[in-house]
């Protein structure tokens, strides 16, 4: 008996440019590894809208994983997946709008009047946060979008009272300050000195995306591949099936240098302001 869940895919049936049937089996040979290899769905259909939109121009599936699965958090990967029948959106309203005295769609909250919210009386959509009149919030009382914080009118903010967004301190109306009652944007720093680029470009660097992709410090390791030392700290593999491994940030970070190709680490090199011995001091990686 495998894994029951659901997974969304595009119009034409394709996901991550993968062309799924229904009815079929499919299977991917090698490591699975979530967000990387394999074969992605959710095991609540609530939780698929987390990332796809919630637009019933996309198929919704009913599968079952029968091989190796892993789950972190609302998703799970496996090597191996049947796409049993498709679900209707009539099908899909029903089964991810559990809460009560709903007006809107695909809520497990109450007295929402917006969409996908797990809060209470929210009229915006997507919020796990309560009296929500923007969208995406797990904070209360915002009007503003994907506040982590409480009674924000700006976007992205997990401090409370900005106008402004991406703020994690109080009381800003600029953006991207952590201090409190900032009109004035403060200044970009990368390793130790001003920045004479904007955060979108400093990100947008390839050496940036890569250490994001591959820096992980916590995986699953099968019990086949345990050692008899693993085994007896985590007896409860027998259950399990393996354990989540946990390594020190610096160890991540050596794993994750060691999984780039020679061109992203060049690019890291290349980062405005790179600084070797800072780059050394906070991930423990020695650039020559």
């Amino acid at each position: 008996m495998g894994i029951k869940g659901y997974k969304v895919f595009n119009p034409d049936w394709t996901c991550r440019g993968f062309q799924y049937e229904v009815g079929k089996t499919y299977k991917h040979e090698g490591n699975i590894e979530m967000c990387g290899a394999g074969f992605h769905f959710c095991q609540k259909i609530s939780d698929c809208f987390n990332y796809y939109d919630f637009n019933s121009d996309n198929k919704v599936a009913e599968v079952e994983a029968v091989g190796l699965v892993e789950t972190k958090n609302d998703k799970s990967v496996t090597n191996e997946i049947v796409i049993h029948r498709e679900i209707t959106w009539h099908e899909v309203l029903n089964l991810a709008n559990t809460g009560s005295n709903c007006t809107g769609n695909y809520n497990s909250g109450d007295y929402n009047s917006g969409d996908c919210n797990s809060g209470d009386r929210n009229s915006g959509n997507c919020n796990s946060g309560n009296y929500n009149s923007g969208d995406c919030n797990s904070g209360d009382y915002n009007s503003g979008d994907y506040n982590s914080g409480d009674c924000n009118s700006g976007n992205y903010n997990s401090g409370n009272y900005n106008s402004g967004d991406y703020n994690s301190g109080n009381w800003n109306s600029t953006n991207f300050s952590t201090g409190f009652f900032n009109s004035i944007e403060q200044p970009l720093y990368a390793f130790d000195k001003p920045l004479d680029v904007d955060r979108d470009t400093f990100n947008d660097n390839i050496g940036m995306k890569a250490m994001i992709w591959k820096f992980e410090n916590e995986y699953w390791i099968y019990s086949e591949n345990m050692t008899e030392e693993e085994k007896k700290t985590h007896p409860e593999y027998e259950l399990t099936g393996g354990y989540l491994k946990t390594v020190s940030f610096k160890t991540a970070c050596s794993m994750m240098w060691n999984n780039m190709t020679d061109d992203e680490k060049e690019a890291v090199k290349q980062l405005p302001n790179f600084d070797g011995k800072i780059f050394k001091k906070i991930t423990g990686i020695k650039i020559n």
